[in-house]
């Protein structure tokens, strides 16, 4: 950055997140910089790039070394012509966007949520866990989550994210589990289902949910102690067939010493022996299926036509792929001054109210199907 007569014009510009958190920087930081027409934006293979002028989202950088003229900035020269020379500024700030995943984030119940088991009846559960996160569309991230803010890390959107998880993971476990005797063997099942129903949630903010592992879930003592009993239940019918040989081989070692009435008793013993043998079950073996490795397709959200990876638009229906705001009803991208979605109609400024629980009064999500304090079941 060198300073000029006038203002200071930005030449050079790049970006390293020393932290290892950071998610979006402004360059500026504070407020609009004078951003020479020609300067060198530098834009690493992790990262990416978004010019924003007169508060409007106008291009997007990918990785590469990039000149800023007006030929290279193709969405701002149908906003508006710059009637300046080669070396004027352009007053403008550009957010620099980390596309890494950000791996290990912690989610948990700051607070029991409330479960109605159907032997145990309402109890209060503990879930924690982990979840990896990457932004793959950085204009809808910037315009929904970072607004003017001059930076931010994931200790900035893990809080939002924690409720989001939490309230979708109790609404799971109030659709699916009956009771916690049931829960053994289940975390990877629940982990892959409760990712699935994350995604639409995470999308709407520009991020995906890439990862995400339930590492406990824990009922209160006396809950636990009831399930460890009912564990041990399990183990009766093997405890028995033990006992039965135990006692077999203690009867015959007794009738071994005991003359002709031992005698006789052994012999009775040893014709029963092939039956208490006969007794044990073989465990069936179920072969397992591999699954086919799948193959991500990149895909036009309106035309399903298959485009490549990188293109900004579908050369075959013209829908734009760069996501400047997402209509919350049907998903379509809108342009930034859109009142109405041009496709469902639905009104950009609509915002949907938390839903209150009528019993204690705790706010949820909009969308939520059990209280996350007292466990009812809330109206629709």
């Amino acid at each position: 950055m060198n300073r000029f007569d006038g203002g200071i014009f930005l030449e050079n510009i790049e970006w390293f997140d020393e932290s290892g958190k950071e998610l979006v920087r402004r360059l500026p930081e504070q407020g609009s910089g004078e951003i020479k027409l020609g300067a060198q934006l530098t834009v690493r293979e992790s990262q990416a790039a978004v010019l924003f002028y007169q508060g409007k989202a106008c291009d997007c950088f990918g990785p590469g070394r990039h000149t800023l003229k007006t030929a290279n900035l193709p969405l701002l020269t149908k906003i508006l012509s710059i009637p300046w020379r080669g070396d004027s500024p352009l007053r403008a700030e550009i957010y620099m966007v980390n596309l890494k995943y950000f791996p290990n984030l912690k989610w948990g119940t700051q607070n029991p949520v409330a479960f109605r088991d159907k032997e145990l009846g309402l109890i209060r559960i503990r879930a924690n866990g982990m979840y990896t996160i990457q932004v793959v569309q950085p204009v809808l991230f910037i315009n929904s989550l970072v607004g003017t803010m001059g930076k931010m890390d994931t200790d900035g959107i893990s809080g939002y994210l924690k409720m989001v998880i939490v309230s979708r993971f109790n609404d799971y476990l109030g659709q699916t589990l009956d009771s916690l005797f049931d829960l053994p063997g289940k975390f990877d099942q629940l982990s892959d289902e409760l990712l699935k129903r994350l995604a639409e949630d995470f999308g709407n903010f520009g991020l995906r949910l890439s990862h995400l592992y339930i590492t406990s879930i824990t009922p209160p003592d006396e809950v636990q102690t009831a399930i460890d009993d009912r564990s041990r239940m399990g183990l009766i019918h093997d405890m028995d067939k033990l006992l039965k040989l135990k006692t077999a081989m203690a009867m015959e070692k007794a009738a071994e010493t005991q003359g002709e009435a031992g005698a006789g008793l052994g012999m009775g013993l040893g014709l029963m022996m092939p039956g208490i043998f006969a007794m044990q079950q073989r465990t069936p073996t179920t072969p397992t299926s591999e699954s086919e490795p799948t193959v991500d397709k990149v895909s036009c959200p309106d035309c399903n036509h298959s485009i490549p990876g990188d293109s900004r638009f579908c050369p075959l229906c013209g829908h734009q792929l760069l996501r400047l705001v997402r209509c919350t009803g049907c998903g379509k991208n809108l342009t930034p001054k859109a009142k109405f979605c041009s496709q469902c109609g639905q009104s950009t400024d609509h915002k949907k109210s938390p839903k209150i629980c009528p019993q204690c009064r705790m706010e949820n999500l909009s969308d939520s199907i059990f209280c996350n304090d007292c466990g009812l079941k809330l109206v629709p």
